[in-house]
């Protein structure tokens, strides 16, 4: 079993080390931090979170459900049924121009000439002979 040098422990443990070996009230901070902590988590299992009072459990009723009574009057679930056409009505189909889709392949291509148009070195000065 190899033993732990200075060399071999991880640097985030050296840094805690050197934190806690150097400044003597940043261990009392610590230590007093750490008395809260477990303060707070003996209180939290102490501390009644159910009464102890026993209590009957109280089912309710309805008695208006169980009673018999009449039927309610017989109404429609469906829509309106009729059909309302005015003189010279199309379709959408008719009229309608179908969707024409350009193929993923081609708008590959013009966005890679796009980047490379732009990616392209130019000239960062222009001569022109007058």
């Amino acid at each position: 079993m190899a033993a732990w040098t200075h060399s071999t422990l991880p640097q985030e443990w050296l840094a805690a080390a050197d934190i806690l070996r150097g400044d003597p009230s940043m261990m009392k901070t610590l230590l007093c931090a750490a008395i809260v902590l477990a303060a707070t988590a003996a209180f939290g299992q102490t501390a009644s979170v159910i009464p102890s009072q026993v209590s009957p459990i109280y089912v309710p009723d309805h008695p208006q459900h169980a009673s018999q009574h009449g039927m309610a009057k017989e109404e429609s679930v469906l829509e309106n049924n009729c059909n309302a056409s005015a003189h010279g009505e199309r379709p959408l189909w008719e009229f309608a121009s179908p969707r024409v889709e350009r193929p993923l392949g081609e708008i590959a291509r013009e966005l890679r000439r796009q980047r490379d148009y732009l990616a392209a070195k130019r000239a960062s000065s222009v001569v022109e002979n007058q």
